[in-house]
């Protein structure tokens, strides 16, 4: 039976509306990718191998991701703005990108002579990437996902998460395809400061086309919204976005026990050195899976897509374990099985998230968008962030697979069992999806799920 919501007539959204989800959510993901993978790269090339390094430096920018948006999304609610914070901290977050470049053993042991200098560089890539985390979470994960909810409608919010929900994957296309080069060169440099540009760029852009269409809340008392999302009042009357919330947590937990090493897996256990022609592969096809899909979210049932999905996606991990395992690392086919099956996995992870996030902008309560931006953001990011690569890391560290790096110094190398780990973390998803499902069939969801603010049906935001 279709859902009361996908049976109403869809509503249309504006070009230009087309067009900033578009340009900040890709330049978002651009920037984003810097900071969930190249930051990585760079940290394991060209200072420690350790792989811990890497996932305190991702817990640690996760923290900091989710109290930014918690703050700065209740802010921006009780303002009434978000154009200023997506349009000039875009500018910010750009400026933050291109300090990257500045930061490297040679400089650091420039700056201080005494200091054991792998322990510095670390540190201040850590400290930078909680910066830049901070201004990038305001802008992007706070005031642009909460202007997202203003300006859609849950008959249209199918098709703008299936747009939305391909930019990660774009955002790393186009840094890979375009950008990676660079890196491969070692031009860390040009290639933050390339990044860093488009990303301020995209800023002055906001200042000119985004409109603000959300009443500041002036009788609201900024503490107390702080702690809404956390009150047991507000998570039972809200049970059930607190269940899609969760339902995102796991499978993210899921995803980041092999992201933060996926393309030095692809690099020194698959032994592809030129990668990008296969990562471009996996995101444009799985793109393509999830633009598709969302079309089919708001037009069918959400039960069968969301189920078959998450199906899909532990699959896919699955089957990128057993290619890994069943053939000899540096194999052809090997290779041309983890692009086939990452496909599957990375498209099926977009569309399970399109049903779960445009249901999640359903329930929102529209007086507290801003607010729940940063709730999202505890279980979409902090949560998986915190977990998820210290799973991967363990794995890593417990294995013998090792190669010896050109200082002839014996180095960990992320092995096949990250994406098991993936797998048996991702299997608890089907808790809270079996009460997603049960809500589906009743009219419990059409019961909560709410006609929020809609801008995006002809009215000029």
């Amino acid at each position: 039976m279709q859902d009361n919501l996908n049976s109403a007539r869809i509503r249309s959204i504006p070009g230009r509306i087309w067009l900033l989800f578009l340009v900040f959510g890709l330049i978002g993901q651009m920037a984003w990718t810097i900071e969930n993978m190249y930051l990585n790269i760079y940290l394991y090339k060209t200072v420690t191998f350790d792989p811990e390094a890497i996932a305190i430096m991702v817990a640690a920018s996760a923290i900091v991701a989710t109290l930014a948006t918690l703050t700065m999304g209740a802010l921006s609610d009780r303002l009434g703005k978000r154009k200023v914070f997506i349009a000039y901290g875009y500018i910010a977050w750009g400026i933050s990108i291109i300090g990257f470049g500045y930061i490297n053993k040679e400089s650091v042991h420039a700056w201080l002579p005494g200091a054991e200098v792998i322990a510095a560089t670390v540190t201040l890539i850590v400290v930078l990437d909680c910066l830049m985390t901070f201004i990038g979470s305001t802008a992007n994960d706070a005031a642009f996902q909460a202007w997202v909810t203003d300006v859609t409608h849950p008959s249209n919010r199918g098709r703008a998460e299936g747009l939305i929900a391909t930019m990660p994957l774009l955002g790393m296309l186009v840094v890979f395809g375009a950008l990676d080069g660079f890196t491969q060169k070692g031009e860390w440099k040009e290639f933050f400061n390339i990044v860093g540009i488009i990303v301020i760029l995209s800023g002055f852009l906001g200042i000119l086309l985004v409109k603000d269409n959300v009443e500041p809340k002036k009788d609201a008392h900024y503490l107390a919204d702080l702690v809404y999302g956390f009150r047991p009042a507000t998570v039972r009357k809200h049970w059930l976005l607190y269940l899609i919330f969760l339902s995102i947590c796991i499978l993210g937990i899921a995803q980041q026990a092999f992201l933060p090493y996926f393309i030095i897996y692809f690099e020194f256990f698959l032994g592809l050195k030129d990668y990008a022609l296969m990562l471009a592969a996996i995101l444009i096809l799985s793109s393509a899976i999830s633009v598709l899909g969302g079309r089919l979210v708001d037009r069918y049932d959400k039960k069968g897509i969301l189920v078959g999905s998450v199906i899909a996606y532990l699959l896919g991990m699955f089957l990128i374990y057993v290619a890994g395992r069943g053939f000899s690392s540096f194999d052809l086919v090997a290779q041309i099985c983890t692009a086939a099956f990452g496909i599957l996995m990375m498209g099926s992870y977009l569309l399970a998230m399109v049903v779960l996030n445009s249901m999640g902008r359903d329930l929102l309560p529209i007086s507290h968008i801003g607010v729940f931006a940063g709730i999202r953001m505890v279980f979409f990011v902090m949560i998986p962030m915190v977990i998820g690569p210290f799973i991967g890391s363990t794995i890593i560290r417990s294995s013998s697979s090792t190669y010896m790096d050109p200082f002839g110094v014996l180095q960990s190398t992320p092995i096949p069992e990250i994406y098991l780990g993936g797998v048996v973390a991702g299997l608890l998803t089907f808790i809270p999806v079996y009460y997603i499902i049960r809500a589906l069939r009743t009219e419990e969801y059409r019961h909560v799920a709410h006609p929020s603010r809609n801008l995006a049906s002809g009215e000029t935001p």
